[in-house]
C-alpha cells in the first residue's frame, strides 16, 4: 500500500512538472524584436505571380473594373489611376480592389535588409489563400496563397487533384515550397516566423462553404457553419443565410458549441496546425508559433485544446491572441488576464500598452502625465502574471490602426478611433515635421526599453506615414525606388506636397535601438522600477536590473530643455559615472547639471 501511495505520488508530482513546462512561456520570445510585415504590400519579388482578375474572384466588391492593372508601386498614394477613374467611385473604394504584387521572393530578397536592422522575429499577416488583399478571408489554410508563390496557375491545378478534407490527399503547392524555403532562409539567419491564423471565420470562397452553397441541406459540410435558411428551389429568389462575422456575410464564421469551433472543421484546423510546424516531421523546418486573430470571438475551451496541439508539437512554439476591444465605442480595451493563466496564450497583442505610451508622448491636450502613464504599466504588470509580461507583443501600430508616424501629427485621437479622412475629414494626412520625428523617436525608445517584446510595423523604421487602413497599408518604402511626391487628397482637398522617401536616419535610430535592445538582455529580461518621476517638466526615470545590471532610463517628454540638479540623479541612483549607450558618452554627476534636449532619452549603463 505504502509502495502505491508513493507511485501516486510521484505521478502527481511528474504530471504537475509536466503542466508546469508545458505552461511556460517560450525563452526566445522574452529576448524577441518583431516585425510584422502585410506581405501584399511589402516587396513584389516575382512580377510573373502578379495577381490577376480570376485571383480576385469571390473577393469584396465581386467585380474589377474594366482595365484594372497592379497598381504601381512607387504611386502617389491617394492619385487614381486611370481605370480607377471609370467607375466613378471615391479613392476609399477602389483602395479594397487595389492589388501591388508582394509576395514571399520579395520577403527573402528583403531578409538581408531585416537582418541588417536586426530584428530576429517576424509576424506575417495571413498568407493562406484567399481571393482578398488582406487574406482575412481564406479559401484554404493548408495552402499557401498562390499569388505569393512563383506560379499560380500550376498552383490551382494541384488543388484541384485534393480532397481538402482528407490530409492524406493534400500536395506541397510551389507557394508552399516557397514558404518552406522562407522558414529555412530566415532561420538560418536567426528569425523566427510566426504567422496568422484566422479561425473564427473564413470566406466565401472556403472550399467547405463553397460545398454548402451548392448543395445546401445535403452538404457534408453544413454543420461548419450557422445556417439561418436554406435556398428553396421552387421560388425564384434565394433564401440561403448564414452568420458571418459581425454580420459581414463576405466572412461566414465557423460553427461552435460548448467546445468552441465543432469537431470537424477543429480537425481541419488541427491538420493544418501541424502542416506549417512540422512540414516533414521536423520542428526546424516549420513556423515558430502562432498569432490568433479576433481571438475573444472563439470559446476559451477550443484555445486550451489549441495550445496542446502546438505545444505537442513545439513546446517552444509562441502562440499570441489578439485581445483588443471589450467597448470600442467607450474607448474600453480588454483585461486579457482570462487568456494568460498558463492553458492558452503565452501573450497578446498589448494594445493597452500602445494606447498609453501614446498618451504619455504624443498627445497634448489630453496628454496623461509620467505619474498616469506609470500607473497603467503598473495595473498591467499586476494583472497579468510575470512571465507573460515579458513576452507581449508591444507595439505601437499595426495593420489595423494607424501609423505611428501619423498619430505623431494627429493628437487627441483616441486609440483606433477617427484614424483617417473617410471618417473624420479633418485628419492631417501630412507626414511628420522633423519636430515630430523627434517625438516618434522618442515614443519608439520607450517601447525598446520598457518589459515586453517590442514590434516594428514594416515600414515604420523607413519613415512611412498613413492613417488608419487602408492608409496603414502603404507599398513597403525602399531606399532603391523612386515614388511620386504625395499631392493629392482622398476628399479632394488642398494638402502641402510630401516626398516619398527612405528615411535613413530613422533607420538608424530604430536600428540602434534593437542593437541597444539585444546587447542588453536586462532590457528583456529584467525587472523594472519607476524610480524618478517629474510631472511638471514631464520627466520620467527608471532602473531596469538583471542579475545584478543595471540600466538607468531618463527620458523628456517636453519640447523644452530640461536641466536636472546632478546630485538628485546620484543619490537617487549612488552612482557618479554613467555610460549613454546611445551616444557613448559618459555621464559625470560630479557636475552641477544633468540636461536633456526637447524629447531626449538617456540610457544608461551603471556599473
Amino acid at each position: 500500500m505504502k509502495n502505491n501511495k508513493l507511485l501516486i505520488l510521484l505521478l502527481v508530482v511528474f504530471t504537475i512538472q509536466i503542466s508546469a513546462q508545458n505552461n511556460k512561456v517560450p525563452e526566445w520570445a522574452k529576448i524577441a524584436v518583431w516585425y510584422q510585415i502585410f506581405p501584399e504590400r511589402f516587396y513584389n519579388g516575382d512580377k510573373s505571380n502578379d495577381p490577376k482578375p480570376i485571383d480576385m474572384e469571390g473577393a469584396w466588391p465581386g467585380k474589377t473594373p474594366e482595365g484594372w492593372e497592379v497598381h504601381p508601386w512607387t504611386s502617389d498614394w491617394y492619385k487614381l489611376q486611370p481605370w480607377e477613374v471609370k467607375d466613378g467611385h471615391d479613392f476609399y473604394w477602389n483602395a479594397g480592389i487595389r492589388r501591388y504584387g508582394g509576395d514571399l521572393q520579395g520577403v527573402i530578397d528583403k531578409l538581408d535588409y531585416l537582418k541588417k536592422l536586426g530584428i530576429n522575429a517576424i509576424y506575417f499577416t495571413p498568407l493562406f489563400e484567399s481571393p482578398s488583399l488582406h487574406k482575412y478571408d481564406a479559401s484554404m489554410y493548408h495552402h499557401i496563397d498562390n499569388n505569393f508563390g512563383p506560379n499560380p496557375d500550376q498552383d490551382r491545378k494541384i488543388w484541384s487533384t485534393e480532397n481538402p478534407a482528407v490530409p492524406s490527399t493534400w500536395k506541397w503547392t510551389t507557394a508552399d515550397k516557397l514558404f518552406l524555403k522562407l522558414i529555412k532562409e530566415s532561420h538560418k539567419r536567426g528569425i523566427k516566423v510566426i504567422i496568422d491564423g484566422v479561425f473564427n471565420h473564413v470566406g466565401t470562397t472556403f472550399w467547405a462553404f463553397k460545398d454548402v452553397v451548392k448543395n445546401q441541406q445535403n452538404s457534408k459540410y453544413k454543420d461548419w457553419f450557422n445556417i439561418k435558411a436554406w435556398d428553396d428551389p421552387n421560388t425564384p429568389q434565394n433564401e440561403f443565410d448564414y452568420e458571418g462575422w459581425f454580420g459581414i456575410k463576405d466572412l461566414p464564421r465557423l460553427k461552435q458549441d460548448e467546445n468552441g469551433i465543432v469537431s470537424e472543421p477543429a480537425e481541419y484546423i488541427k491538420a493544418s496546425i501541424q502542416r506549417w510546424m512540422s512540414p516533414d516531421g521536423k520542428t526546424k523546418d516549420g513556423i515558430d508559433g502562432w498569432r490568433l486573430d479576433v481571438a475573444e470571438q472563439v470559446n476559451h475551451k477550443f484555445w486550451k485544446t489549441f495550445r496542446t496541439w502546438v505545444k505537442g508539437i513545439n513546446p517552444q512554439a509562441y502562440i499570441v491572441g489578439e485581445i483588443w476591444w471589450d467597448d470600442w465605442p467607450k474607448n474600453k480595451m480588454m483585461d486579457a488576464k482570462p487568456w494568460l493563466q498558463g492553458d492558452e496564450f503565452d501573450a497578446v497583442m498589448n494594445y493597452r500598452f500602445a494606447r498609453a505610451v501614446k498618451m504619455l508622448v504624443l498627445d497634448q491636450k489630453t496628454q496623461m502625465n509620467p505619474q498616469g502613464f506609470v500607473d497603467s504599466l503598473n495595473t498591467l504588470y499586476m494583472e497579468y502574471p510575470l512571465e507573460n509580461n515579458y513576452v507581449m507583443m508591444n507595439l505601437l501600430d499595426s495593420h489595423d490602426v494607424e501609423r505611428v508616424a501619423s498619430m505623431v501629427v494627429n493628437p487627441d485621437i483616441w486609440y483606433d478611433h477617427d484614424g483617417n479622412p473617410s471618417n473624420n475629414k479633418n485628419y492631417n494626412i501630412c507626414k511628420p515635421t522633423e519636430q515630430e520625428r523627434l517625438k516618434q523617436k522618442l515614443i519608439v525608445a520607450l517601447q525598446f526599453v520598457l518589459p515586453g517584446a517590442p514590434q516594428i510595423y514594416y515600414g515604420d523604421e523607413a519613415g512611412m506615414w498613413g492613417g488608419d487602413d487602408p492608409d496603414c497599408r502603404k507599398p513597403m518604402v525602399w531606399n532603391e525606388f523612386n515614388y511620386e511626391t504625395e499631392v493629392a487628397h482622398p476628399l479632394g482637398l488642398t494638402r502641402k506636397p510630401d516626398k516619398v522617401k527612405f528615411n535613413d536616419d530613422l533607420f538608424k535610430w530604430y536600428q540602434k535601438m534593437v542593437s541597444i535592445r539585444k546587447q542588453n538582455k536586462v532590457l528583456s529580461l529584467g525587472s523594472v522600477n519607476f524610480n524618478y518621476i517629474d510631472n511638471q517638466n514631464k520627466v520620467l526615470g527608471f532602473v531596469r536590473e538583471f542579475n545584478r545590471e543595471k540600466i538607468f532610463i531618463l527620458a523628456n517628454n517636453s519640447e523644452e530643455k530640461i536641466s536636472i540638479p546632478s546630485a538628485k540623479i546620484e543619490s537617487l541612483l549612488n552612482i557618479k559615472v554613467m555610460a549613454d549607450l546611445l551616444s557613448g558618452n559618459k555621464i559625470d554627476l560630479g557636475k552641477n547639471k544633468f540636461t536633456l534636449n526637447p524629447y531626449q532619452i538617456v540610457i544608461c549603463g551603471m556599473k
